[in-house]
């Protein structure tokens, strides 16, 4: 620590930050473009500018900026010296010489950094009468829209574009005042990380093109805090809403998951909400008809009470993405022996063997955070750009640790970022990939290797037994292989804190059980250890914690009830498991009541569809794939007939007579009833305060101080603004009054600061700039590793993948924009989809004669698909790739097949 003087004020600070850090950790307003928490210090704007003095005597000092300047013990300096303020005052001028006088159109009015600053400066009357210098706008793709006239060249956008998120398509051209920041061309942007964009840059350069669709002021949307829903990483956001419709995703701060920044998916995935293939009400099959027509209340609760006679067996199908509490209301109403996951037995068994690693190994899970401070990292079996991939932005962080470290020994601060890239250059840190096929990360690792899912559980347990002798050796590895291992063990062995990374996504329960095997390994030897694992969906693990029995399982149970209606929560089970055994688990039902958001084809099987509430329209709890529970909040308030689920379920509780009748008013009864009967759920009634919390007599305000036309909106209704809705189930409000100061970290609905309109005001929210929100970081672990445990290493695995004649490994690819079923359904996510295909070897390809974009068939899991070749270099031997959730690709990969060309009309094997 060290002390330091601002404006005569003595202040403790850490010495190891700069002293634009420090000042705003101390919540002083002193203004700054360049810089960036998560990005470091370049220097290039000049607008942190601070009087330095050499002692108290000393009544000059000099201009020095606060960014590039250590918190050296002893420094004092001063922000309101006039000598300081008239400098920021023209670098502010400066700046805005060729802005446009835009901001009452602009998408950036009213949350902008620029207008914040400038006005913090003092600067409010232009001299400049000359023409202002223009730009070319460029055409970015259906995310991210472009106007270059907005720029002040503050070189945030390539520096997090470039030396942040790895992209490379976009860049900085020109010089003096002529810089241009965009592509080579026009042209999509690549990065899966270039909505970040949007929050980075200080002014309306680069803006949400999906928001500019359905624009409003951003002062008149409604919003709460809430937890992405496209993955397993339960990243935070803040979702916007005005007139019912969704209008945005923001990044909501959280020091231990996401930090500053989002995906792609996260923060345009969100559309879904407002699609035309929504239900939003109650519908009824009615025979001969298999369609269903739509149903008033009195009609669904007619039809509910005919379904749910007295003595109908009950089947309920959970699923990994509806919430904690509707998936343990439903487990609560047909009782937990007739309760089943809703995933395949397969799919089942990976998430039962993962929380058995957690729960009973001894090495902890990392955060995304703890992940990106890892100094050596091995990767198995995913490509988890596709399949978490703010878990890829983590490791490209990861990259660096260690070559920062080298700089930080030369006496670099490591937050001075522009000295330690000239030192560092293009050193990375280790990191290991070991995957059927090339990555979007492979352009930052130390070596990849593609094999076969055998092939991957075999060099991980290779490089275990190297770690730890007391783990069994692998006898069939190649000699290539033996080398690979020997290098990964190695340097594995001489990092501090090593991180091993798999997941579910290949279906392969060794690759997993080689991942915890090496993790162990590096324990027993001493080393700081860290696991993480990657699960399909954003609660599976919360799913797995509550309940083992899979839909195989379930069919079972309806089989022996021949009678029994089927209950099925928010899930389309033709995702989760072949067609066959969904198709028989239906016919084997009575009746078919489904809960869901979105129409699919598990809601055309339903006698009863009932319309359920999105994320945007709830509150629930999820628990991503680190254990981590975490709350999210209603935004709005949905048309029609829409519930939440767990409500749903209630109202046929009440027609049965359940014993919990009547008993579930709000969320927390819910939440009481499931800790109280599940004790491992006990954290979760304390990731966020009750419905009666209240701050100063208060609720939280859902919309900001600023939000207009309440009246006016419902004026084709009535001329009187109508009363806010009730929320039974939180402390915040559908209102602009309530509390007006802080919030607890888990209700902030969004951040503002006087002076500070724009997300940078996140920074009055932080104990420390980039560090915890002051009370915390939401959310709490259930999942907490045995210290003591006595590791027993797994002895039965596969060996190395023994082709087969005439057939071929069938190994699933992942798409970021695709694979998942919610994004999918978003008009700009739309626009980024592939078309199904199947991935071909090159020298596979040769075999069969068949031509890059040629159709071929395959013949997998009992059906023959009719696929356009692509070629992938990267693709093992006697392999091909499906890209999974695309489709017609079926469910079940990795599977073996057989391929035949369409050309060939003898129908014979090629």
């Amino acid at each position: 620590m060290a002390k330091i003087f601002i404006d005569d004020k003595e202040y403790e600070v850490d010495s190891k930050q700069n002293l634009l850090h420090v000042a705003l950790s101390l919540k002083l307003d002193l203004p700054y473009f360049c810089w960036h928490p998560a990005m470091g210090s370049v220097g290039a704007c000049r607008q942190c500018a601070v009087t330095q003095f050499k002692d108290e005597n000393d009544q000059t000092g000099k201009i020095i900026m606060a960014c590039m300047t250590p918190a050296a013990d002893g420094t004092r300096i001063s922000i309101e010296h006039p000598g300081a303020k008239e400098f920021r005052n023209s670098v502010a001028e400066w700046l805005m010489l060729n802005h446009p006088h835009d901001c009452p159109v602009c998408d950036e009015g009213g949350e902008c950094h620029l207008q914040d600053m400038t006005v913090m400066t003092g600067h409010v009357y232009r001299r400049k009468r000359f023409n202002k210098r223009t730009f070319r706008n460029q055409y970015l793709g259906p995310f991210i829209n472009h106007e270059m006239n907005r720029c002040i060249e503050c070189y945030r956008c390539v520096r997090y574009y470039r030396d942040f998120a790895g992209g490379r398509d976009l860049d900085v051209f020109a010089a003096h005042d002529h810089v241009y920041f965009g592509r080579q061309e026009d042209g999509v942007l690549e990065s899966e990380f270039s909505g970040n964009l949007v929050e980075v840059c200080p002014t309306g350069v680069f803006t949400d093109k999906t928001y500019k669709q359905h624009y409003t002021r951003k002062w008149d949307l409604q919003t709460a805090p809430s937890v992405c829903v496209h993955c397993s990483l339960g990243c935070n956001t803040i979702p916007g809403e005005r007139y019912g419709k969704l209008r945005r995703i923001r990044n909501r701060y959280n020091a231990d998951v996401n930090g500053y920044f989002l995906c792609d998916r996260g923060r345009y995935g969100y559309e879904f909400v407002n699609s035309l293939q929504r239900i939003r009400q109650p519908g009824i099959k009615s025979l001969p008809s298999p369609d269903r027509h739509p149903a008033t209340v009195e009609e669904t609760a007619s039809q509910l009470r005919e379904i749910l006679q007295p003595g109908t067996p009950l089947i309920g199908i959970g699923s990994p993405r509806a919430t904690l509490e509707s998936n343990f209301a439903l487990r609560t109403l047909v009782g937990a022996d007739n309760f089943f996951a809703g995933i395949s037995a397969d799919e089942s068994r990976l998430q039962q063997r993962i929380l058995s690693i957690l729960r009973d190994g001894p090495v902890p899970v990392a955060s995304l955070q703890e992940a990106a401070a890892a100094d050596a990292v091995l990767v198995l079996g995913e490509d988890l750009t596709n399949t978490a991939p703010m878990l890829a932005l983590s490791l490209r962080q990861a990259v660096r640790n260690q070559p920062n470290e080298r700089a930080s020994q030369k006496n670099i601060d490591l937050w001075n970022d522009a000295a330690l890239r000239e030192i560092v250059q293009d050193q990375k840190g280790p990191l290991y990939i070991a995957t059927p096929a090339a990555t979007r990360l492979d352009d930052v690792a130390t070596a990849t290797a593609h094999l076969a899912p055998d092939g991957i559980a075999a060099l991980g347990f290779a490089i275990a037994n190297l770690l730890d002798p007391a783990s069994p050796a692998v006898n069939d590895l190649p000699d290539e292989l033996k080398t690979r291992a020997d290098e990964i063990a190695q340097k594995l062995r001489d990092a501090e804190n090593p991180l091993v990374v798999s997941g579910t996504s290949l279906g392969s329960e060794a690759v997993i059980q080689a991942a915890a095997a090496v993790a162990w390994a590096l324990r027993a030897a001493g080393k700081d250890a860290r696991l993480t694992f990657t699960v399909p969906e954003c609660n599976s693990m919360g799913l797995a914690l509550l309940e083992d029995k899979s839909l195989d399982q379930g069919l079972q149970a309806l089989k022996d009830n021949p009678d029994g209606a089927l209950i099925v929560l928010e899930n389309d089970l033709y995702r989760r498991a072949g067609a066959r055994l969904v198709d028989e688990l239906f016919r084997a039902a009575k009746h078919v009541i489904v809960l869901d958001s979105l129409e699919n084809e598990t809601t055309t099987r339903a006698d009863l569809a009932l319309p359920a509430a999105t994320y945007a329209e709830s509150d629930g709890t999820l628990v991503n794939n680190e254990g981590r529970a975490q709350r999210y909040f209603q935004v709005f308030v949905p048309e029609g007939d829409v519930r939440e689920s767990w409500r749903w379920i209630s109202e046929m509780m009440d027609i049965l007579n359940h014993e919990l009748s009547g008993q579930w008013q709000n969320l927390d009864d819910v939440l009481q009833t499931l800790a109280s009967q599940k004790p491992l759920f006990e954290p979760i009634l304390e990731i966020a305060p009750p419905e009666d919390f209240r701050l100063v007599e208060q609720k939280v305000p859902r919309q900001p101080h600023r939000y207009s036309g309440r009246t006016a909106m419902h004026a084709n209704l009535n001329v009187s603004e109508p009363k806010p809705p009730p929320d039974p189930d939180a402390p915040l409000a559908f209102s602009m009054e309530g509390y007006k100061g802080k919030p607890p970290p888990s209700l902030i609905p969004r951040y503002w600061s006087p002076g500070w309109n724009s997300v940078q005001a996140l920074n009055k929210f932080q104990e420390e700039i980039g560090g915890l929100l002051i009370g915390g970081s939401p959310g709490r672990r259930l999942i907490e590793p045995s210290q003591d445990a006595a590791v027993t290493y797994f002895r039965d695995f596969p060996g190395m993948f023994i082709p087969r004649e005439h057939e071929y490994l069938a190994i699933p690819l992942y798409h970021i924009f695709g694979s998942e079923e919610l994004s999918s359904m978003s008009p700009p996510i739309k626009e980024r989809l592939p078309g199904p295909y199947l991935a071909l070897n090159p020298s596979v390809a040769e075999q069969l004669g068949v031509e890059e974009g040629e159709v071929v068939r395959i013949d997998l899991l009992g059906r023959s698909l009719h696929l356009p070749a692509q070629m992938m270099d990267s693709l093992p031997e006697n392999t091909v790739g499906l890209p999974v959730g695309l489709p017609g690709i079926p469910v079940g990969l990795p599977a073996l097949g057989k391929i035949r060309r369409d050309a060939d009309e003898s129908g014979g094997q090629v």
